[in-house]
């Protein structure tokens, strides 16, 4: 008798059975090249059918070394064309052509393969493929009621995470480490378990992973060389939730029946995200929505009402298209977590459909970050109007999501309200974050607690700021926020013309864009340059020390007609009061009543020393038709431009209408300083 075994027969030992029953005893048995081949390729992908197959060979073998069979290998190899169309039934045919040549009985347990057989005109024996009776899997041995998974690769020993939900453990099963054989007869029962179980189903099978859905458990089976060893993670929920189970679900049910909505279930992994979500769609059903459910891998533990659907050919595209078909009124989908997953549940959304969809987030405002830049901004709402956080098994936090159109909180400008997504805490109705495009980048800042709101604001404003400045300075930077509304730019010396710009003009437009009044500094000034520089009282400064004189009318300090033309900075044991230029006499006027003669007499009445040093705006070329002068206690740069325009310039755009437009703010930041008025400033600095 000559035999033929096509792949299915030989990868469940069906042709060894018959020698060993007398069925085939003394047979030549013709193993095809092109079933080799499929074992051979099963084998290296990974998939245990694979090692079966060629188990039965070597049985076979071992058979014919008995002299019970004869055992011939013939034909040739598929080619790779044909191995790409081994679903057609290109290597089936091989098969079935050496049949023939060798006036064989065709063996096979694939009804189409019989069918076509004998259509051939061939010898066939059709055997029924292997119904194995599943009871209970070995890998279910370790498990126990308190286990969610279980973790098992070659040369450690077994792993289990137990304990409740929020509160797991990785510990030890046992002390034994686990062989290759033995993990290797564990996945062979839990391919040919999922295979024969009607609860069981194989979810993915790849070179080198299988994911197996049997009844409760999805097991997932790594082999080389996707990993570095045989591993097998089974995982099995603990618990299965109603949504009477979670304190705060009442809210969560009267948005969901008030009308379809789309909802982010939030979390950390093992938070009980998807068990929430089973109990969300369990809930629906029975409220009477038509519910759906989108997963890869199938393992929501959801009654038969709810058809659970995965991809389609490879596409969860795909199956949102057939969903839109059959029209559910809500769908669950998890997870969502790569850019294709969150344009799928946008469009479904968009559509009309409620969304309930499941993510992976640490804080309930992650979940609707991870939307940013995957959806348009002005979408998310449309989206994603409710975020619920789970943190070990319950309701954390639920989020309202809404647009409205106002000034940012921390801005104070009226033209510069725009579009803005309010994140409010559903509970109190109270906003927590703020999401909107400012200066062309989306920004989340949070808002509320004070503390927070103005952290948030600052820090978004310091870095724009640096960014704007940056762009127009070539030495270094430092901002200080002052207020909401102000701020303080530190740059080098070189720079200090270069960022204020002729009249002012460059520094104005930064203010415009930014909406906020900026004083321009040079890094010496900064807070912490001072105190280091500072000389203690009665230690000489630097500078060349000066004795003022005062007058009925002024406070003239004489330097000599070296120095005539050249601006200094004039200090008081060594901690800066103005600046000016020397007059063609050598000397500095300042008029009394004015608020820098009175922080100057101030300084002379406490004893300190007056000392006169090199300004940075002699060092770059600094000249102004009127002297540059700065107020010590607010050092605002806001004077310094004013005087460059000129007495006369100002008051003739004053009469234009002019002046309020032009110098504004850096009128706001002088008297936001505390220093004297912008008229005060100006006529009083009076210096000659």
């Amino acid at each position: 008798m000559n035999v033929v075994p096509d792949t299915s027969v030989v990868i469940d030992h069906r042709v060894s059975e018959r020698v060993e029953s007398g069925e085939f005893a003394g047979a030549t048995v013709y193993v095809p090249e092109a079933v080799v081949a499929e074992l051979e390729s099963r084998a290296n992908d990974g998939h245990e059918s694979g090692w079966e197959g060629l188990g039965e060979l070597q049985k076979l073998a071992a058979l014919a070394d008995d002299g019970e069979i004869t055992v011939e290998y013939v034909g040739r190899r598929p080619s790779s064309n044909e191995r790409g169309r081994a679903k057609q039934g290109e290597i089936d045919a091989l098969i079935r052509d050496l049949a023939s040549e060798h006036d064989a009985t065709f063996v096979t347990s694939d009804v189409v393969q019989s069918e076509v057989a004998k259509a051939k005109g061939l010898d066939v024996i059709y055997l029924e493929p292997t119904i194995r009776q599943v009871g209970t899997l070995e890998i279910e041995e370790f498990f126990d009621d308190q286990t969610m998974s279980v973790h098992l690769k070659v040369g450690v020993r077994p792993m289990a995470k137990r304990g409740s939900v929020g509160e797991m453990a990785f510990e030890k099963i046992r002390e034994d480490v686990l062989t290759e054989s033995e993990l290797r007869e564990i996945a062979v029962e839990i391919e040919h378990g999922a295979e024969d179980d009607e609860e069981g189903f194989v979810e993915l099978s790849e070179p080198g992973m299988t994911i197996v859905q049997f009844r409760d458990y999805r097991i997932a089976i790594a082999s080389p060389p996707f990993s570095d060893a045989l591993e097998i993670t089974a995982v099995r929920p603990i618990v299965k939730t109603s949504m009477a189970d979670y304190e705060g679900a009442d809210t969560i049910k009267e948005r969901l029946l008030e009308r379809q909505r789309g909802v982010l279930i939030s979390g950390s992994p093992g938070a009980g995200k998807s068990t929430f979500g089973q109990a969300v769609a369990e809930f629906l059903n029975d409220a009477g929505f038509s519910v759906k459910t989108m997963e890869k891998p199938r393992d929501l533990q959801v009654g038969p009402e709810i058809t659970q659907y995965t991809e389609l050919a490879g596409s969860m595209e795909k199956t949102a298209d057939s969903l839109l078909m059959v029209r559910p009124d809500y769908t669950i989908y998890d997870e969502v977590r790569k850019t294709s997953d969150f344009s799928v549940f946008a469009d479904m959304r968009l559509a009309g459909v409620g969304m309930v969809g499941v993510v992976h987030a640490t804080r309930a405002i992650d979940a609707l970050q991870r939307l940013i830049g995957r959806v348009e901004l002005g979408l998310i709402p449309q989206v994603a109007d409710t975020v619920v956080y789970i943190e070990a098994g319950q309701i954390a936090k639920i989020y309202d999501v809404t647009t409205e159109v106002k000034v940012p909180e921390g801005l104070m400008e009226e033209d510069l309200a725009r579009p803005v997504i309010m994140i409010r805490d559903y509970e109190t109705g109270q906003p927590e974050y703020e999401i909107y495009t400012f200066n062309r980048q989306v920004v989340t800042v949070p808002v509320g607690a004070t503390g927070s709101r103005d952290k948030g604001v600052n820090k978004l404003a310091k870095k724009e700021i640096e960014r704007e400045i940056r762009s127009i300075a070539r030495g270094h930077v430092d901002v200080e926020i002052k207020s909401q509304s102000s701020a303080v730019v530190y740059v080098e010396d070189k720079d200090i013309s270069y960022v204020i710009g002729k009249g002012g003009g460059r520094i104005q437009d930064v203010e415009e864009r930014l909406g906020m009044s900026i004083d321009v500094r040079t890094l010496d000034e900064r807070p912490e340059e001072r105190k280091e520089s500072k000389p203690v009282k009665g230690s000489k400064s630097s500078g060349e020390v000066v004795t003022p004189e005062i007058s009925s009318r002024h406070v003239v300090i004489s330097i000599g007609t070296d120095r005539a033309g050249k601006t200094v900075e004039v200090q008081a044991d060594g901690e800066y009061l103005f600046t000016a230029t020397v007059s063609r006499g050598g000397d500095i006027q300042v008029s009394r009543g004015s608020a820098i003669a009175e922080e100057l007499e101030r300084a002379i009445d406490h004893g300190k020393q007056i000392s006169v040093i090199s300004s940075w705006a002699d060092s770059v070329g600094f000249r102004t038709r009127f002297h540059p002068v700065r107020v010590a206690s607010t050092t605002t740069f806001s004077i310094v431009v004013r005087e460059q325009l000129g007495r006369d310039e100002l008051s003739r755009r004053s009469k234009r209408g002019e002046r309020k437009s032009r110098v504004p703010r850096y009128v706001q930041s002088s008297q936001t300083a505390g220093s004297a008025p912008p008229s005060a400033a100006i006529s009083s600095a009076g210096i000659s």
